[in-house]
């Protein structure tokens, strides 16, 4: 597949035209089995100090969001006057190819073919295979790029790529730009390639738990691949929490039966109040605090008080611990929805802001006390420490919960919570297994929230995949999104519904702006959908839903198969409520998820009446 590409692996050099040509074959195929395949094959020509790197380009990224890097920060305009400045073309050139293309490094790679590379002791060199452009290099200068600010860094960024593509080959400069555009067109999760990782690096993908836990408890994929190849699999297993390095939170299932929740978590649980705020994770050395959101972003900025009062209210000099940030009313101390919370990331005046919705943080669980990883220790002795530690003051404060073994204290201390503000509570396992699965979603912990009362049960947060422009006074708008779930087993979004109720007029108009960012001329190849929207959207952003109930339906891919073979699952009724920006894609609901919350729809109906089950 790559004969005619010169690596020299001996010389600890790696030409990015194999990453190229890997992503080239990925883009063509489907299965997730021939795509781990490849990826072991890239893996295994990749030497050791790279791939970190090769692991960031598949991933579209040059570091873990988490770092608050800069992002490389061309939009199409530039990106054409870089193609028109490489290619020796009028810009005007470069946008008539972009309109019949739909793809701007399809444009870059037709106009490199038309263009040959430059002349001289450099071309000769070239073609002597002792020359070209390395991963080493343009990884280099993509950072150069995305870091260069201040006076004249638009003119620097261009140049920059200009020069990046007069060297590229062809196909080499199809992806660049296909990068920095970040959209990539290959359908690679993380999941794959942590499979990859462990055949290539490990012998065999039943290694793979022990990568995946430590990328769960590092969040920086190219770091843990580095630790792999250099080091081997026995070191990933010394890893442990790290301050300043953000843990994926652990993740919960969700019912709405009380006695069957006991019975998943072994007839024993805290039941712990679900707070409508913002999750929070804060890490402690000393007076340093650092506070990572749900999706693993630095919101330390925009809670300074959560900062002053951890560092008073964690008695240890180190430490990671979990809690949720809710807003509470300042003259009447009672909590605030989630909605209210999120006006302050929308206000500069950070001051006026803590003055107009105060916060309190509702701490849950201890991930790091001093040197100890305390993920692998079960929850009643991480609630033990965690109380042994924590000095509560006016914003710090633990979670109440309680204890309990009969479906009647579980949902006393249920109505207790929605009375108090909060959305429901949590149902943990406190056996000796409950340990903190990092990045994980199990039965260990179960919501139940006050939403499960209304007739779907529960609101969902689903992926936009889509969209449709309406009609009428919306002509022209796009008004409607296609949603989809995430399905871990493939690593893909399958469709679920349409959505084009429950947005505000204003919502609407910000529509284009809002998936501008994401808008492809393509389905993304994690998308599984039989509809055809107007637009297609990579899968990025996350919305909750509610409907009037879940449903099967023919048009639909999620689950297909597993109810009925052909039929997936669907919402009736779906209505809008909110953009989830504090969760990832792969934080979705699953479509076992959507399965498991049919079946107890159909339970509840065939219970209250069974003349109207299907």
């Amino acid at each position: 597949m790559y004969k005619n590409t010169i690596y020299h692996i001996e010389e600890n050099i790696l030409r990015f035209k194999l990453i190229a040509e890997t992503l080239d074959v990925l883009e063509k195929i489907s299965s997730r089995i021939q795509i781990t395949n490849i990826l072991v094959e890239l893996f295994k020509k990749t030497p050791k100090e790279y791939v970190d790197k090769v692991v960031y380009f598949l991933q579209g990224q040059l570091w873990p969001p988490w770092k608050g890097m800069p992002e490389l920060g061309l939009g199409e305009k530039l990106l054409i006057k870089a193609i028109s400045v490489a290619m020796g073309v009028p810009e005007g050139k470069v946008e008539e190819l972009l309109q019949k293309e739909g793809d701007l490094g399809k444009v870059a790679e037709i106009l490199r073919k038309n263009k040959p590379q430059a002349q001289g002791l450099a071309a000769f060199i070239a073609k002597q295979g002792e020359e070209g452009l390395t991963v080493d290099k343009v990884y280099s200068v993509l950072a150069r790029i995305a870091t260069a600010t201040g006076e004249g860094s638009r003119d620097l960024k261009i140049r920059l790529l200009s020069g990046l593509l007069k060297e590229a080959e062809p196909i080499e400069a199809r992806y660049i730009i296909r990068f920095v555009q970040g959209a990539h067109r290959v359908g690679v999760g993380d999941m794959t390639i942590l499979d990859a990782l462990a055949i290539a690096y490990a012998g065999s993908g039943v290694h793979r738990p022990v990568i995946e836990r430590a990328y769960n408890l590092r969040a920086d994929l190219g770091l843990v691949a580095k630790i792999l190849v250099e080091k081997e699999i026995e070191e990933l297993q010394k890893i442990k929490p790290e301050i300043g390095v953000p843990v994926k939170p652990m993740l919960a299932e969700r019912h709405n039966d009380p006695k069957e929740m006991l019975d998943k978590v072994g007839g024993q649980c805290i039941v712990e109040y679900k707070y409508d705020g913002e999750r929070a994770q804060i890490h402690k050395d000393g007076d340093r605090i650092i506070i990572f959101s749900r999706h693993l972003e630095d919101i330390t900025s925009m809670y300074p008080e959560v900062v002053e009062a951890a560092k008073s209210g964690l008695k240890v000099q180190k430490a990671i611990v979990e809690g949720e940030i809710v807003a509470i009313d300042p003259e009447t101390e009672e909590m605030l929805p989630f909605q209210i919370l999120m006006t302050r990331k929308r206000k500069y005046d950070i001051q006026k802001a803590m003055k107009e919705v105060p916060v309190k943080v509702f701490l849950f669980d201890v991930l790091l006390a001093g040197d100890e990883d305390l993920t692998v220790k079960p929850l009643p002795e991480r609630k033990k420490i965690l109380e042994s530690i924590v000095s509560e003051n006016d914003v710090i404060k633990l979670a109440q919960y309680t204890h309990a073994s009969t479906p009647e204290e579980l949902e006393k201390f249920f109505l207790k919570a929605v009375s108090d503000g909060a959305e429901g509570v949590m149902v943990k396992a406190i056996h000796s297994k409950s340990v903190y699965q990092a990045g994980n979603r199990g039965w260990l912990w179960i919501k139940y929230k006050r939403d499960y009362k209304s007739e779907m049960i529960d609101t969902v947060d689903l992926v936009v995949v889509g969209a449709f422009y309406g009609k009428g006074r919306r002509g022209g708008k796009l008004s409607t999104l296609l949603m989809a779930a995430y399905d871990p087993e493939t690593d893909t979004y399958k469709t679920v519904c349409k959505v084009g109720t429950g947005f505000t007029d204003e919502e609407i108009e910000k529509m284009k702006e809002t998936l501008g960012p994401y808008i492809i001329p393509y389905k993304h190849p994690r998308v599984v959908s039989e509809l055809e929207p107007d637009v297609w959207v990579s899968p990025a952003l996350v919305a909750e839903i509610l409907g009037a109930e879940i449903t099967l339906s023919p048009l639909h891919v999620c689950a297909r198969g597993v109810l009925r073979s052909d039929a997936g699952i669907s919402i009736r009724f779906p209505r809008f409520i909110r953009w989830r920006t504090d969760k990832r894609p792969e934080d979705a609901t699953t479509c076992e998820e959507l399965v498991e919350m049919y079946k107890m729809q159909l339970k509840k109906i065939v219970e209250e009446a069974p003349e109207k089950a299907p």
